[in-house]
C-alpha cells in the first residue's frame, strides 16, 4: 500500500499524467490500457466521465503498477466516491477548502486547480499538495513565470492545452508536471487503429523527459 508522500514522489518524478475524460464508459478501459502500454505510469480519471468509480477500481486491479487517481473532483462527495474506489489521489479544477480538509484527513494527495496569486495562496492554506495551473495555455508561459515569483518553492502542473510542441517550454519554464488531455487521448470513436496510436502518442510524450 503505497502511502501520500510514496503518491506525491511518483507525481512530482514522472511529471506527465494522463487526463481520461470519454463520453462513453465502455472506451474508459482499452483507452487506459492503451496508455499503460505506451508507458504512462500516472493517470487520472475524471468524475465526468460515466462509471468513473467503476473504472477506477478496474483500473487500480488490473494496471497494479500504475498510479492511478480521481479527476475533476469538484466537492466532498465525489472525493468520497473516487476515494472508495481507490482513487490514490485527487485532482480539481476549482479552490474548494473542504475538499482540502477531506483530503487531508484521508491523508491522500491533492492537486487543486488555481489561476490566480489569490487562488493559488488558498489552495496552499486549504491543503493542496500540488497547484494546477488552469488552464495553463490560454494564460501563458510568461504569465506562469510572473505567478512563480511569489510562489517559488510552490510545484505546479500545468494544465489545459499542452502538447507536444510545447511541453519542453512548460518544464523548462519550471513547471513540475504536465496534465494531458484531449491532445494525447485524440476523439471518439476508438478503434482498434487509434489505439495503437495512443500507445505509440503516449511514447512520444514520455520521451520529452529523456
Amino acid at each position: 500500500m503505497s502511502t501520500k508522500e510514496d503518491v506525491l514522489e511518483i507525481i512530482r518524478s514522472e511529471r506527465i499524467m494522463a487526463i481520461v475524460r470519454l463520453a462513453d464508459q465502455q472506451d474508459v478501459a482499452p483507452v487506459v490500457a492503451a496508455l499503460v502500454h505506451g508507458g504512462m505510469p500516472l493517470l487520472e480519471i475524471t468524475t465526468n466521465t460515466p462509471g468513473f468509480a467503476t473504472e477506477i477500481e478496474k483500473a487500480r486491479t488490473k494496471h497494479n503498477a500504475v498510479v492511478i487517481g480521481a479527476g475533476t473532483v469538484t466537492n466532498v462527495a465525489l472525493a468520497e466516491k473516487s476515494i472508495g474506489a481507490g482513487a490514490q489521489f485527487l485532482v480539481s479544477p476549482n479552490v474548494n477548502r473542504a475538499l482540502g480538509e477531506y483530503a487531508l484527513s484521508k491523508n491522500v494527495p491533492l492537486l487543486m486547480g488555481a489561476m490566480t496569486p489569490t487562488e493559488v495562496n488558498d489552495a496552499l492554506l486549504f491543503g493542496a499538495d500540488i497547484i494546477k495551473l488552469f488552464p495553463a495555455v490560454p494564460l501563458g508561459i510568461p504569465y506562469f513565470k510572473a505567478l512563480k515569483g511569489p510562489f517559488g518553492g510552490c510545484p505546479f502542473y500545468a494544465v489545459g492545452g499542452v502538447d507536444l510542441n510545447n511541453i519542453t517550454d512548460w518544464f523548462q519554464a519550471g513547471a513540475v508536471g504536465v496534465g494531458l488531455g484531449g491532445s494525447l487521448i485524440g476523439a471518439a470513436p476508438y478503434s482498434e487503429k487509434k489505439m495503437a496510436q495512443l500507445s505509440q502518442r503516449t511514447t512520444e510524450f514520455m520521451g520529452t523527459l529523456s
